[in-house]
């Protein structure tokens, strides 16, 4: 296997392709463990489930949509508990201030000095419940610790612990007092799920669960140097030049939807940023890792590409008169760009 002066990696044998194979079926071992373990106390969810699974892998932050009472926080506690993770949760109300997030500096009356206080940020996992209740200056604190991954208290900068990674909440019904994201704090989280109300056998079983004594115990079954090597891992999966130009090709038909043949133009106000083009791919990698296979294929982009593209696409006011979600067109976009 070689490498580029960039250090992507590159297969160029059959033999390359079959040890990155084993590599990656060595380093998933963990999934059915993990997956197991989360199943024992999270029912259905699926899709929630392998996204977070998709943000941890490639280090990237998960916007969660639903309305209130879909497990989206006893998830993501579950799951930080499993990987034996640091994890605190963060109540967004329209009085908090950037302190309440990041921390601040106390003076130190003995020593005439002041002394930095770390804030809640400093965790691995990080729940931003009802993210978009908190006012302007709020999200601005948590656009560093999301893209930088570190923060300013003062003068000092302190790096955020590794793994990092947000998921924060919305809720789609309920608008007041609430504080619409900024678009570049937006762009910063890699995937936007939607989270759906749960089957009728699901339900079920929900009730039996949460209703019959005490809920099982969240064991850690995986560790966070495990998770590490897992990215690592991630990173080598092979992409061909062929899969790379299918990603582009899908971003730039949101640019320009006439010239690529999609029949959407009309409902577009603006697409995706290149930040779209670098997570489809990484994300990709990821859903890859989760099939256990050292290689993508065209439908890990089209199973992940909607999280990806939903809340990157801004629809027109034609879009919105006559219905449209950025949903509708993400299927028109993958009907109609050729797949490799």
């Amino acid at each position: 296997m070689a490498l580029h002066e960039a250090g992507t990696p590159t297969v160029r044998s059959q033999d390359d392709l079959l040890h990155l194979q084993e590599t990656i079926r060595r380093e998933s071992e963990f999934l059915p463990a993990l997956v197991a373990e989360l199943r024992k106390h999270i029912v259905g969810q699926q899709a929630m489930i392998e996204r977070l699974l998709i943000g941890l892998l490639c280090g990237g932050h998960v916007l969660l949509e639903g309305v209130p009472g879909l497990a989206k926080t006893l998830t993501i506690r579950t799951l930080a508990d499993a990987i034996n993770l640091s994890f605190h949760r963060l109540q967004f109300t329209p009085d908090l201030l950037p302190a309440d997030i990041i921390g601040t500096l106390i003076y130190n009356q003995k020593d005439g000095n002041f002394t930095p206080k770390k804030g809640p940020i400093f965790a691995n996992l990080i729940l931003a419940d009802e993210i978009n209740r908190a006012p302007a200056k709020v999200q601005s604190a948590l656009l560093e610790s999301m893209q930088e991954r570190q923060v300013t208290i003062g003068e000092a900068t302190y790096p955020l612990p590794s793994p990092f990674m947000v998921m924060a909440t919305q809720n789609p019904i309920e608008q007041e007092g609430t504080y619409p994201l900024p678009e570049a704090q937006v762009d910063r989280f890699m995937l936007k799920v939607l989270i759906h109300y749960p089957s009728r056998e699901e339900e079920r079983r929900i009730l039996d669960l949460m209703t019959e004594g005490e809920p099982p115990r969240v064991e850690p079954v995986v560790q966070p140097e495990t998770l590490l090597r897992a990215r690592r891992a991630v990173e080598a999966i092979y992409v061909d030049e062929k899969i790379k130009n299918y990603i582009v090709s899908l971003v730039m038909a949101t640019r320009d939807p006439e010239a690529a043949g999609v029949p959407i133009s009309a409902y577009l106000q603006f697409g995706a940023s290149p930040r779209a083009t670098i997570f489809l791919a990484r994300a990709a990698r990821a859903h890859a890792f989760l099939c256990r296979r050292g290689h993508v294929i065209p439908d890990d982009v089209k199973m992940i590409g909607p999280d990806v593209l939903r809340h990157r696409l801004i629809v027109s006011y034609e879009a919105e008169a006559e219905g449209r979600t950025t949903d509708d067109l993400i299927r028109t976009l993958f009907d109609h760009v050729e797949v490799p």
